[in-house]
């Protein structure tokens, strides 16, 4: 028998703003087995994420000063792919440093925390972990596979 999806609706009041964005942008969740497409879509929650991290009482002070450090870069016009030359790929090197953060961050916040503020599909923590779990595979195997070519041509 199929499970039956509950849906629960909040009062408009009591939802923030970027849940509401979210909502109207999104009619999709990315999927499980997703591509780089589906992680970049990642990019708005996760930097969200650490701006309501930055927020809460609850993160400690060194941990604050990381995530000021990869919002910076994040909302920096300066980035080592830009994504006004090479498009939405150029949105890789955010995704990278946002997901390092809060991976970083998570040895010093209670994962509860992370999930507290969490507004994207499926918990706050598969999708640090996906983004990450991408984000070295891209460093160790796909990157230094492509210098190589590079190299030979």
């Amino acid at each position: 028998m199929p499970e039956e999806t509950v849906t629960i609706e909040l009062n408009p009041r009591e939802r923030r703003l970027y849940d509401r964005v979210r909502t109207q942008v999104v009619e999709h969740p990315p999927g499980a087995s997703s591509g780089l497409r589906d992680l970049i879509l990642l990019l708005p929650d996760l930097t969200v994420l650490l701006v309501r991290l930055m927020r809460d009482e609850r993160v400690p002070k060194p941990a604050k000063l990381l995530e000021i450090l990869g919002l910076g870069y994040v909302l920096s016009p300066l980035d080592l792919i830009p994504a006004l030359v090479v498009g939405p790929v150029g949105l890789v090197d955010d995704l990278v440093i946002v997901a390092a953060t809060l991976s970083r961050i998570l040895n010093h916040v209670h994962p509860d925390v992370v999930r507290s503020h969490w507004s994207g599909q499926g918990d706050a923590l598969v999708a640090i972990q996906r983004v990450t779990r991408w984000s070295e595979s891209l460093f160790t195997t796909r990157l230094p596979s492509l210098i190589r070519s590079l190299l030979r041509v």
